[in-house]
């Protein structure tokens, strides 16, 4: 019987500094969980890194923002923790106004839809160092407590002492198998890089979002997000029970874009903790 990860061993191998990766990068096991919000789309607009990224908008004519939190627990550059805050966009042609939030609802399957990378902090300096040296990925290192009960999953994230971060997702929600592979947009050297990331797994999407939340803190990353203006509510969540990923290298599909950097911040592994219990880094 075939296997999702057939196929990706030999690996390329890829060294930065001290440290060799084997490319694709596989995920094998994690938790994760979402959030997605309203947001100014003129703001969102604003810290976009080319005018040919168009960010998804709702017919109000809000555009759209993911905050998400990966718990990795097997991958082949082992445990670590990390989030994203993602801008929905399509690259080239600009979605008529008819189309509302298709691309969303088609995910990948829409021409040009992809997410970008606005912040992806992690716990482990090898994933940071690997994102941000092979695919230009905004990562930086900060601490994340995961909490999994039986009834929600939440992430609470700090640089040092300072908050960055803490959402909650409420598990509940529709199920259904996700074979649509996740398409990140990301900038390294000023060009836009394209990344498609295979995966297979049961997801659960659900519109009614009371009990979920995100609470920012005072961190320079934090207030980056207040700054597009998000919704007091989320607009809906999303977790997986269950799921797998393949990451391989990007490809450029535009050069001499804007810069798209992000926060630095520390060069040490960040803790990294679920249920109190820490996870080796």
């Amino acid at each position: 019987m075939a296997s999702f990860f057939d196929n990706t061993r030999p690996a390329k191998k890829i060294s930065i500094g001290e440290n060799t990766y084997d490319l694709p990068i596989l995920y094998k096991r994690d938790d994760f969980m979402g959030l997605y919000y309203t947001a100014d789309a003129n703001r969102v607009k604003s810290i976009l890194p080319t005018p040919r990224l168009h960010p998804i908008t709702l017919p109000n004519g809000r555009a759209i923002v993911a905050i998400a939190a990966y718990n990795y627990q097997e991958t082949s550059i082992g445990t670590y923790g990390e989030v994203v805050s993602g801008i929905p966009c399509v690259h080239g042609m600009k979605p008529l106004p008819f189309t509302g939030v298709l691309p969303v609802l088609m995910e990948s399957r829409y021409p040009g839809f992809g997410v970008l990378v606005h912040h992806l902090p992690v716990t482990k300096i090898v994933a940071r160092d690997a994102g941000r040296k092979i695919w230009g990925y905004t990562k930086f290192i900060a601490n994340m407590h995961f909490e999994l009960t039986p009834e929600h999953l939440e992430c609470r994230m700090h640089e040092d002492d300072q908050h960055i971060l803490s959402f909650r997702v409420i598990r509940r929600g529709i199920y259904s198998v996700d074979t649509k592979p996740i398409i990140t947009y990301s900038v390294k050297d000023r060009q836009l890089i394209k990344t498609i990331i295979p995966q297979k797994g049961t997801k659960r999407i659900c519109l009614k979002t009371d009990g979920c939340f995100l609470k920012l803190g005072d961190h320079p990353v934090s207030k980056s997000l207040e700054t597009l203006d998000l919704s007091e509510k989320p607009l809906m969540s999303i977790y997986y029970p269950e799921r797998w990923a393949i990451l391989p290298e990007g490809s450029v599909i535009e050069k001499n874009v804007k810069p798209f950097d992000g926060y630095i911040g520390n060069n040490s592994d960040g803790q990294h903790s679920v249920n109190g219990i820490k996870i080796d880094c």
